[in-house]
């Protein structure tokens, strides 16, 4: 006979609380899963806890591993969430979507891959750190976004101004060796990353707007040239030159407004 575990306790009204709760719980239980997203740049970024560039935080973001998507879907039922059925059940292989009912809020837990304008495998980088994905793999969710908003530049200024540029995943370190090597490899990554890190050397409105004082606006500058030196810099792949040679007369992104609308639809069709 199966049993059927009880509800640990129903989400918390706070969703940094609720992030570090699912976190324990599922350490508890032997079950991967790391941060993304905005609660997790509040998780290892100083500067989004207070002043200048915090903010407010809805929904939470998971990656874990596919092969346990059974354990998963377990623990979030077992914290109070209610499954997305019909959506886990068509697209369960690489995303599952949960909701906490008593606030409308939704819980995406990714699997392996992390997949918006650009695709990352990070299967083999989900451990490195124990809460969130390393911050390199956190910059990279921000640096692959064709149309950012003042929330995704807010957080990647954030993590930018409190975080050292360097070669390797060390815990306050971003790793950009790593991020130029994705970009040697995929010219269509290479082509939204540099567009994205130009824009934020120049977003000179919005760093006003966020009163960043003189040395910290140098600072994030200072980091921004080290990437871009380091992707520019970087051997690129036969496959990347290729791609180059057709440049921009093909789309080099996947459109995310396209898998909201898909969430979306199967969410009409379950109410």
């Amino acid at each position: 006979m199966t049993r059927i575990s009880a509800i640990v306790e129903t989400p918390r009204a706070d969703s940094v609380e609720e992030a570090i709760r699912v976190l324990e719980h599922a350490g508890g239980k032997g079950v991967v899963l790391r941060l993304l997203g905005g609660v997790a740049f509040y998780i290892r970024c100083p500067s989004a806890r207070g002043g200048k560039l915090a903010r407010s935080y809805g929904d939470i973001d998971f990656i874990g591993h596919a092969r346990q998507s059974p354990e998963i879907k377990r623990l979030f039922g077992e914290l109070g969430y209610l499954p997305r059925e019909r959506f886990n059940a068509m697209h369960g292989d690489r995303r599952l979507v949960f909701t906490d009912s008593a606030r409308q809020r939704r819980v995406d837990v990714f699997l392996d891959v992390f997949q918006m304008c650009h695709r990352f495998d990070l299967k083999e980088r989900m451990e490195i750190d124990r809460e969130t994905i390393p911050l390199a793999d956190l910059l990279a969710t921000k640096l692959q976004i064709v149309q950012t908003n003042e929330k995704d530049v807010g957080d990647a200024i954030c993590l930018l101004a409190d975080h050292e540029v360097g070669g390797t995943d060390l815990r306050d370190s971003i790793n950009g060796e790593y991020l130029a090597r994705l970009c040697s490899e995929d010219w269509g990554m290479y082509k939204t990353f540099t567009i994205n890190l130009a824009g934020l050397a120049i977003l000179a409105e919005l760093i006003e707007k966020w009163d960043l004082d003189e040395p910290e606006r140098d600072l994030v500058m200072k980091r921004i040239v080290q990437l871009t030196t380091a992707i520019e810099r970087a051997p690129k792949s036969i496959a990347w030159k290729v791609r180059a040679a057709i440049g921009e007369r093909v789309r080099w992104y996947e459109l995310p407004e396209e898998d909201v609308g898909l969430v979306e639809q199967v969410q009409a069709k379950e109410s």
